[in-house]
């Protein structure tokens, strides 16, 4: 028991270890090493002051003379570093839009621009983490929402700006100063296309075309993103969230797969309690369709509090696992009210003194009890409270 309790804690240490935010600042310093070349080599070149300046002709020599990669360089540089505030806040599309840029770096490291190879290796070992603890990032906000909308917006239109001026004698009239190339880009990106600008060339006419594409892609991906999270949040929360805010006060916590977790919630149910089962993902759905059922580890804190732990009567630990019951609560002690009782099942008697180290309120033994019961039945001696506040409380033992 010892030692289950051991790899338990361990296990559970590095479950409950904060993941995203190590894989935030991983990214987001993988990002600035990514950028940091190609920035020393734009503070080096006049560009921003030829871009605000309205040169056209010099952006374009500086793009077609080796810019364009700089350039993109330091913008994929920068969106992966803002990716992270989107990890650190747990989004799923934050999680998805990182794994893309990252590879997108690693390609342009090996293919375009020789980079280091440490940084090559960083880029793949965060790879493999972002997939590995892909459970982490599970969530879908409005902010997160708005910050891909935000960002894949600026990176089109930067694109786009960059991309006419590059090209801009292969348009009629031809594209010479950033002005014109922001409202050419505007124009296409919303698909307007008024044309007083026309491509004539084949490279332009392309061009022109995946800014378009883009600016449709954009759009309804932005849509999906930002306006999905915000109605489905809302469905959820009338269907399920406002439901169980109110369900979800005063009532007990039942973290269970067995008979016995059946057998006590179909007792509680009876009696008029309001019981929140929590369900792990391997077990079988042994439990009413109308019960109130949270799928998740039972030994997590945030499942916890989303099962409303704080403002709970009991929970009761009834795992097959004596380890996993003593987790969930030790875990629980991070979540719970003052007025919240922890109740532990004891499946194996000689782990009974064991799980009364973690100070649950109630520890159940069903072989102890039994046994106990039995033995003084059949001895003839009296059954009273005194005997089942021993068993249940650990307290003096009657005479």
């Amino acid at each position: 028991m010892r030692t289950a309790l051991v790899k338990g804690r361990v296990f559970h240490w590095l479950k409950n270890f904060p993941w995203h935010w190590l894989l935030a600042l991983l990214v987001a310093w993988a990002g600035h090493l990514f950028l940091r070349p190609a920035w020393g080599m734009l503070q080096g070149h006049d560009l921003l002051d030829a871009f605000f300046a309205s040169d056209g002709e010099a952006v374009a020599r500086y793009l077609q003379t080796g810019g364009a990669t700089h350039v993109s360089r330091v913008m994929l540089g920068l969106v992966i570093q803002l990716m992270a505030i989107g990890l650190l806040a747990r989004a799923r599309i934050a999680w998805a839009m990182s794994l893309v840029l990252l590879l997108a770096m690693v390609t342009f490291l090996v293919r375009v621009d020789a980079g280091p190879a440490g940084l090559i290796a960083l880029g793949v070992v965060l790879i493999g983490l972002l997939l590995a603890k892909w459970q982490h990032f599970d969530r879908a906000s409005l902010a997160a929402g708005s910050l891909f909308a935000a960002l894949a917006l600026s990176c089109l239109l930067v694109y786009s700006v960059f991309g006419s001026l590059y090209l801009g004698d292969q348009f009629s009239p031809a594209i010479l100063d950033p002005v014109t190339a922001f409202y050419f880009s505007l124009v296409s990106m919303s698909t307007v296309g008024y044309g007083d600008i026309v491509p004539k060339g084949d490279a332009a006419r392309m061009f022109t075309l995946s800014v378009v594409m883009l600016g449709i892609t954009l759009f309804a991906t932005s849509l999906s993103v930002v306006v999905g999270p915000l109605v489905g949040g809302n469905i959820r929360r009338l269907l399920y969230g406002r439901i169980s805010h109110v369900m979800r006060k005063n009532h007990i916590i039942l973290a269970g797969s067995g008979s016995l977790a059946l057998s006590v919630y179909q007792a509680l149910i009876q009696r008029g309690h309001e019981v929140t089962v929590i369900q792990g993902p391997g077990d079988p759905g042994i439990f009413p369709a109308q019960a109130d059922i949270l799928q998740g580890d039972a030994s997590d804190t945030e499942v916890l509090r989303r099962a409303g732990g704080r403002d709970a009567r009991y929970v009761l630990a009834l795992r097959p696992e004596d380890a996993e019951n003593a987790f969930i609560i030790l875990a629980a002690r991070d979540v719970i009210g003052s007025g919240t009782k922890l109740v532990a099942l004891v499946n194996a008697p000689v782990h009974l003194d064991k799980v009364r180290h973690v100070n649950p309120d109630i520890v159940i033994s069903l072989q102890a009890l039994g046994a106990e019961i039995l033995a003084r039945t059949l001895s003839g001696e009296p059954i009273d409270d005194a005997l089942i506040k021993h068993l249940l409380f650990g307290e003096k033992a009657p005479a």
